[in-house]
């Protein structure tokens, strides 16, 4: 069998090692690889574009040893998210995001943490609203965890009301039915638009934004933030 890997990746984070490389974490389509860099802080390396943060690269590993470092032979840039750095918000979000996704994706072996990261970095570099996002982002990522999130019947077991209003019940991980609550048909119908769509049909979904801050609330609750 072959000990090269070819696969896409995200960098979530580098580190310099010795006088001219760099031991950087992959995200990838197979979950997180540590490969080191040789030569990348050299200023005529090949690889040097491909492993800066916020790169989606095309890359080839060679695997080491005895579960040594995987080696980077070889790294074509595919997208760089290049405005998130200039702008603050969407910078301290996606760094945010990143820890989250390296925390959770540490023993995955599939996708989906790398589809999550890659849409997180290509809405905020197009200047989707960052709280749109973050929303997005704590719904989807506690469904990939397998949170069970039930936006169809109540705490009681039912099917919710559109003429009720409803708390979210941290307890129950549903909603519980209360006259006077922050959650009605427009909030349930867009926490069900977040997690059937992705983000970047959510983000032409029109309106949003005077919801956001009550089912963000929700989000972060869910994820024991």
């Amino acid at each position: 069998m072959s000990n090269d890997i070819r696969t896409k990746a995200l960098v979530l984070r580098r580190t310099n090692f010795g006088e001219a490389d760099r031991i950087v974490n992959f995200l990838t389509e197979q979950g997180i690889i540590a490969a080191i860099a040789k030569g990348v802080r050299k200023e005529k390396s090949k690889l040097a574009g491909p492993v800066e943060l916020f790169t989606v690269s095309d890359i080839t590993l060679h695997k080491g040893l005895n579960n040594k470092l995987c080696v980077l032979t070889s790294a074509k840039t595919l997208e760089h998210y290049d405005q998130i750095p200039y702008k603050l918000t969407e910078l301290e979000l996606a760094g945010q995001v990143m820890k989250q996704v390296a925390k959770y994706a540490e023993n995955s072996t599939g996708p989906e943490y790398f589809d999550l990261l890659k849409q997180i970095l290509s809405a905020l570099n197009a200047g989707v609203n960052p709280e749109l996002v973050e929303t997005w982002f704590w719904f989807n990522l506690a469904k990939i965890n397998g949170e069970q999130i039930n936006l169809v019947k109540d705490t009681e077991g039912k099917k919710l009301d559109p003429y009720k209003m409803y708390v979210w019940d941290s307890t129950e991980s549903a909603l519980k039915e209360q006259l006077g609550g922050n959650v009605g048909p427009e909030e349930i119908k867009l926490m069900r638009l977040m997690l059937s769509n992705n983000l970047k049909t959510t983000s032409r979904v029109k309106d949003i934004i005077p919801k956001l801050p009550t089912i963000l609330y929700i989000a972060k609750i869910i994820n024991k933030q």
